[in-house]
């Protein structure tokens, strides 16, 4: 069953890209003692995540952050050092861009999109949630669209 509001986000390893290559990062260390909005999403440099669900987010960046918001962190399952292009090619300055690798995540909040038939492996579900030391306060996860999961629909929640 997919992580739902009330839930402690599970306690994993990840990885994200820093000036001397990939690092790892603790899920516990992502979420502790602050608001934390994070969006997930099938793949980096895919269409709806380069045209839309990323840049609403570096966009509305800063609306965020107004609303209380301490970290706003993007995920995929895809390596360290395409989140970090990725990240730059879209100017993300404000967003962390976290790495799941493995699906190490993904797998524990139980939001895989399995896309193995057509040759793009494991990947995850398109989803937003907003977490407070942990716990998450609300998620918006997609059923084949792309509405519940948009900086707008965490803006709403917010």
């Amino acid at each position: 069953m997919p992580i739902k509001v009330g839930d402690t986000l599970p306690s994993v390893e990840l990885s994200e890209l820093s000036k001397e290559g990939p690092v790892k990062v603790s899920s516990d260390e992502i979420f502790a003692n602050k608001k934390v909005v994070l969006f997930a999403l099938p793949g980096a440099f895919t269409p709806t995540c380069s045209a839309a669900h990323l840049p609403g987010f570096v966009v509305k960046a800063d609306e965020l952050k107004a609303k209380g918001v301490d970290e706003i962190v993007c995920l995929s399952v895809n390596d360290a050092w395409v989140m970090g292009a990725w990240g730059e090619s879209q100017n993300a300055e404000n967003i962390r861009m976290i790495a799941d690798g493995s699906a190490n995540f993904t797998e524990a909040v139980d939001l895989v999109l399995d896309l193995t038939d057509a040759n793009m492996g494991v990947r995850s579900e398109r989803y937003a949630l907003i977490a407070n030391n942990g716990v998450v306060e609300w998620i918006g996860i997609e059923e084949g669209g792309f509405e519940h999961s948009s900086v707008e629909a965490v803006l709403n929640a917010l």
